[in-house]
């Protein structure tokens, strides 16, 4: 709904000079009257003429311009200045494993950029969600809190690397992270999207723990297990440089599952990249909950009307005082 402000608001007390002026004139016309001395009345028409009627039309005229010049210096705008509106959506995090073991190449360039990548796509699809970003390896820490601002979250993703924690593979804990985002939503439906290609060996929260207090909050995880069945080649430093060995792909699918199921969400494998996109496009399917969203609006200035109506009323007015309206001395 619009609103009207006004940037100058100090110019109305400029209001108070045409109405004193109005009053002025009303009482001047009311008891100063001329008498005119006549034998006989007869001559003179009792009858007031239309002209008669209109004679201080100008001057009305003048007063209204008045005020109407008044009001546009006081910069009257329309504006729906930080207006709480309901949009679709919902709450969601990405939690993201960034261990070594992302660095595998069976997904190309390697998991963890394949990861980022496909999520960032993802972000940019869910315009009205709030999307917050946790990152785990052998701990877990915020890298970006709920936000509706998804430019300053892709940002932030874009600088996500590995080795910016302690190796390992903490799920428990980057869960749990996730939870602490999330518990205090009041949409509807609150999601994590827990991202991994290892089994859990490090943190102070057991997986199912977290997914246990998951539940409690409502909070739907739905968990991805990424990486190619077998062997993936993995770079090692040695002397010669970085050289590729193959390494075994281990995934604890049976931990994972059952927090998707404990959470009523859904296990999914990405074994490369193609199938990852799919497996986004999956969730963003996922059932929209309403949730209150702040949008700003630009104001826009209004005073150009009161302007053209003021000018209009003055120029009428001059044209009735030297055409129809005019008087002779």
């Amino acid at each position: 709904m619009n609103k009207y402000t006004f940037v100058n608001s100090e110019f109305f007390y400029l209001l108070v000079i045409p109405i004193v002026i109005l009053t002025w004139y009303l009482l001047k016309h009311r008891f100063l009257s001329a008498n005119i001395l006549f034998s006989d009345t007869d001559a003179i028409s009792k009858e007031t003429t239309l002209k008669q009627r209109l004679r201080h039309l100008p001057f009305l005229l003048k007063t209204i311009a008045a005020a109407l010049l008044i009001i546009a210096i006081a910069r009257p705008q329309s504006s729906t200045n930080w207006e709480e509106s309901t949009t679709e959506g919902i709450d969601i995090v990405l939690a993201m494993d960034i261990s070594g073991s992302m660095l595998a190449r069976d997904l190309k360039p390697d998991r963890l950029e394949a990861s980022k990548n496909v999520a960032m796509d993802f972000i940019k699809k869910r315009k009205n969600d709030r999307v917050g970003l946790v990152i785990f390896a052998g701990e877990s820490f915020t890298q970006c809190p709920l936000t509706t601002d998804h430019n300053v979250l892709i940002n932030l993703f874009k600088d996500v690397s590995s080795g910016m924690v302690d190796d390992g593979t903490a799920i428990g804990m980057g869960l749990a992270t996730s939870i602490n985002r999330l518990k205090d939503s009041k949409a509807i439906s609150k999601v994590i999207i827990l991202l991994t290609d290892g089994v859990n060996n490090s943190g102070m929260v057991p997986p199912l723990t977290a997914a246990e207090i998951a539940q409690k909050f409502g909070i739907r995880v739905y968990t991805i297990g990424v990486g190619t069945k077998g062997f993936a080649p993995y770079p090692f430093q040695t002397p010669f440089g970085i050289q590729y060995q193959d390494v075994e792909v281990q995934i604890d699918e049976e931990t994972l599952q059952d927090i998707a199921t404990l959470t009523d969400g859904k296990y999914f494998r990405a074994t490369n990249n193609t199938s990852l996109q799919n497996i986004y496009k999956d969730i963003d399917t996922l059932e929209k909950s309403r949730i209150e969203v702040t949008e700003f609006h630009r104001k826009s200035e209004k005073f150009l009307p009161f302007s053209l109506w003021a000018l209009a009323l003055l120029f009428l007015a001059f044209v009735l005082q030297i055409t129809y309206l005019k008087q002779i001395p």
